[in-house]
């Protein structure tokens, strides 16, 4: 029983070291269009979103899909960190991480 407590606390710290690590990993991704940048760290938070020079009102629309597909970019590789960072912890993958 002491071991498998053992292994629990174990297991926690090496989660809450994974959390320091994806808070501290950067990235950045941008829409397909080059319209827009966004850095995120691997913990899921935006920390800059660049716009390209020149958007006319007009331009609404556009702007606004190109913010979601690369915050949607962005979501996306914070998984696939996530992921990756677990798989090193535990030595398997999880799912939906």
């Amino acid at each position: 029983m002491f071991d498998k407590m053992k292994q629990l606390m174990d297991m926690q710290k090496k989660a809450q070291e994974l959390k320091r690590q994806l808070d501290t990993t950067f990235f950045d991704v941008s829409s397909p269009d080059g319209m827009v940048k966004i850095t995120m760290s691997g913990s899921q938070e935006v920390k800059e979103v660049i716009l390209q020079d020149g958007f006319q009102s007009s331009e609404k629309s556009s702007l606004e899909k190109s913010i979601k597909e690369a915050y949607n970019r962005g979501i996306k590789r914070c998984h696939e960190i996530a992921s990756q960072k677990m798989k090193e912890v535990t030595g398997f993958s999880l799912p939906g991480l």
